[in-house]
């Protein structure tokens, strides 16, 4: 009964998808997100938008398996991510007041092919993890409603994902955000309410909650997030994509408003995981499980769907910045319908392709990518907001330290990398990691500041 209430769910909202999705598709609607009109999206669509491809299944995921396993500090630690709404929405600001349409553009103006070429190695990693991470929470939830392993239900989504991803591009994706994000709303509005009203919820033992482990560290990862929040929004290409397509006042509303929806949402979908330790749950797959035998089947499968429709939004939203970043950015495609529609198409093969692959920790994606986007942080910070040079070096030595990191966390168990981090909980190495980086990559660039002339030109 589970499985059929969410697969009807799900269909409904594919239909709902397909019927938002503009009808007829245009080169400019599809890289820029422009209506038939040519019209940029307006406030509330711009909001929806930032919101539904940041609350996706993989965080709602993320929120709750922290919370069950940390507490009230796991799932604020995972929250404190969204402050990248209000990073990045300074972030653009600045960017545009410089002229610059894009982060490219401002990195290309100073460091060259060099500048975009790390960047973009960066966010195409990073857009290939969001089309795996949410592939793979629809195998955890059909795997677990149904007692296989999810690879038919990966297959389907990705199918229907790309079938209306690929029709309209960034504006198929602004228009189905909307309907999918009010879809969300009200799916998990009704879980929600069903959470609060039972008899053994309490919002004070909820906020006081040390989950299952103790919430040392949750307190670690909050540390984590904070030093990571700064250059976390600009190696997102679905947050940097939509902060240049709508006038400047919009734009800074638009994220502003989605930091308090995303940041609610999220610290509400980890109550169901603190609720679950709370309780005495056991933890059994992903917590779906657990959840599948505290709720009623009605309350589950709502808590489902809502995964599902997260997930959804995240893939048109991913699909439709890759195509602009191997179009537009790295000219690897024309630039026309075909050309984006084929790059759609491989970077969902390779994101189904990765679900195979075996690893199903959910944060880790979240951490690696987190910590490759660090060499940003005293870049912008020295480059963009004390408005000072940046030597071409100080760049590449910032990127090499941040990927390295990332290496290092990525590999921990490996036995070069345990030769190295020093022993602890993974997040007190992930803690170390961060700021070594941060240390090396500020380091370098406050060396290069000190000699001009030898800061690359845009040539």
């Amino acid at each position: 009964m589970q499985a059929t209430w969410t697969i009807l769910g799900l269909a409904v909202v594919v239909v709902a998808s397909l019927a938002a999705a503009p009808r007829r598709a245009t080169v400019q609607g599809f890289f820029s997100g422009a209506d038939a009109q040519g019209r940029a999206p307006g406030l509330w669509t711009l909001v929806l938008s930032q919101v539904t491809t940041w609350i996706f299944a993989r965080s709602l995921m993320n929120a709750a398996i922290l919370g069950y396993y940390y507490g009230f500090a796991g799932s604020l630690a995972y929250a404190a991510y969204y402050l990248s709404f209000l990073t990045g929405g300074f972030i653009v600001g600045r960017l545009r007041e410089g002229g610059a349409t894009s982060v490219q553009d401002w990195l290309r103006a100073r460091f060259g092919a060099v500048g975009t070429g790390a960047y973009n190695l960066v966010i195409a990693l990073r857009l290939l993890s969001e089309v795996f991470a949410n592939l793979l929470v629809v195998g955890l939830i059909f795997g677990a409603i149904t007692g296989g392993d999810g690879t038919l239900a990966i297959l389907a989504v990705a199918v229907l994902g790309l079938a209306y991803s690929a029709w309209g591009g960034l504006s198929a994706a602004l228009r189905t955000d909307v309907v999918q994000m009010v879809l969300f709303l009200v799916v998990f509005a009704v879980a929600l309410l069903a959470l609060v009203t039972r008899p053994d919820f309490s919002l004070a033992a909820i906020v006081a909650a040390e989950g299952a482990s103790g919430s040392y560290s949750g307190w670690v990862l909050l540390a984590v997030a904070a030093l990571q929040v700064f250059s976390y929004p600009v190696h997102d290409p679905v947050m940097m994509d939509r902060g240049f397509i709508a006038d400047r006042v919009t734009t800074r509303l638009a994220f502003l408003h989605a930091f308090w929806i995303s940041a609610l949402s999220i610290l509400a979908f980890g109550a169901f995981g603190i609720q679950a330790a709370l309780v005495g749950a056991e933890y059994d797959n992903q917590l779906i499980g657990s959840w599948a035998g505290m709720f009623p089947t009605w309350v589950f499968a709502a808590l489902m769907l809502s995964l599902l429709v997260s997930a959804l939004s995240t893939l048109d939203s991913a699909l439709s910045s890759a195509a602009r970043l191997v179009v537009e950015e790295l000219r690897l495609a024309p630039r026309t319908l075909t050309g984006g529609r084929v790059v759609m198409a491989l970077f969902m093969a390779g994101g189904a392709g990765l679900t195979l692959w075996g690893n199903a920790s959910l944060f880790d994606a979240v951490a690696v990518s987190g910590t490759a986007s660090m060499f940003l942080t005293p870049v912008l910070v020295v480059g963009l907001v004390m408005n000072r040079p940046v030597a071409r070096w100080s760049y590449l030595v910032s990127f090499a330290a941040a990927m390295l990191g990332a290496a290092l966390y990525f590999a921990r168990a490996s036995a070069w990398a345990a030769g190295i981090l020093p022993e602890g909980h993974k997040y007190e190495q992930l803690l170390a990691i961060c700021i070594v980086v941060l240390l090396v990559g500020f380091a370098a660039v406050l060396a290069g500041t000190r000699a001009p002339g030898r800061v690359a030109s845009a040539g």
